[in-house]
Order: structure tokens, then C-alpha cells, then sequence
């Protein structure tokens, strides 16, 4: 991605901010900006342990390619082995988010996201496993849904044995 995408990725997720300029000072600052949901986007929260039995591997490049292309649209993880993914979805289709309990959507405004500036790709903090190629590329809620269960799918013969 070229920085001219750039600029508009960034102004796009700028505008989740009620004062975008708030959202590019603390880009500036940190690399990371607290950004509520629920406007431009909404987050559903997949635990690890989801996203690497539906990818099939933990291994960061195998793993990134296998959300690419098991999603389809923007993800944020923080880094660390234990926390979760973030696939951003359509703000609207938040508020009527029908996952389990441990996969909920954060999209209202009281729920804000960690959101690393476009260019943070690579670990350690928050960063883009998926980077968005575009303003608004977000993933698909059925395409999440689908993701989520082919993972449910692949635990459930270890949590029967």
C-alpha cells in the first residue's frame, strides 16, 4: 500500500473519533489510537484459540495469509499470544451481533478499540494482521459467523476427548 492509500485509510478510521484530530495525535504519540466503536466500525473479539484452529497455525506470516483469507477484510491483534483478534465488521451490523459469549462485538461507543495507525503491521503492540486496503474494508458479519464456527468445529472433537 502506497501512502497516498494511506492518508485515506487513516482519515477513514480518523472519523471513528468524535475529534478526528484526537484519533492522528495519538498516532502521532504512541502508534496506537482509542477509538470507539460502533461508528465507522464495529470489532467482534475472537479468542486465540479460535483463530488458530480455524487458520490451522500459529506461525505470525501462515497465520495472517489464513485470516486474509478466511475473513476477508480488516484484523488487529495487540501481539501478545494470549489476547485476542479484533475483526473490524460494518458499524451498523453490530448492533445486531447474534455470536456466543466469548466472541462478542464491540459496537456502540461506550466499547472503544485499541486501532494501531494503518502502517503498524508488525508486532510487538497492537498492530494490522490484516491491514485495511481501503477505507470501509471491513470483513463480512456471515464471513466472521462462518470463520468462528469452522473453528468451533475443529476444537470440538478435542473437547470430546
Amino acid at each position: 500500500m502506497n501512502a497516498h492509500s494511506g492518508r485515506f485509510i487513516s482519515e477513514w478510521l480518523a472519523w471513528a473519533h468524535p475529534q478526528p484530530e484526537q484519533a492522528r495525535r495519538e498516532w502521532d504519540a504512541q502508534g496506537v489510537a482509542l477509538l470507539p466503536c460502533g461508528r465507522q466500525f464495529a470489532a467482534v473479539r475472537i479468542p486465540p484459540l479460535l483463530v488458530h484452529a480455524a487458520v490451522g497455525t500459529e506461525e505470525r506470516r501462515a497465520l495472517a495469509e489464513g485470516l486474509a483469507f478466511g475473513l476477508g477484510g480488516a484484523v488487529i491483534h495487540d501481539g501478545h499470544v494470549t489476547s485476542p483478534y479484533y475483526a473490524l465488521i460494518q458499524w451498523h451490523a453490530g448492533m445486531v451481533w447474534d455470536g456466543a459469549e466469548d466472541t462478542p462485538c464491540l459496537a456502540t461507543n461506550t466499547h472503544y478499540l485499541g486501532v494501531p495507525h494503518w502502517s503498524r503491521q508488525q508486532p510487538p503492540g497492537p498492530h494490522w494482521v490484516v491491514p485495511p486496503r481501503y477505507e470501509g474494508d471491513v470483513c463480512r458479519p456471515q464471513t466472521v459467523r462462518l470463520f468462528i464456527a469452522r473453528a468451533r468445529q475443529q476444537l470440538a472433537p478435542l473437547a470430546e476427548g
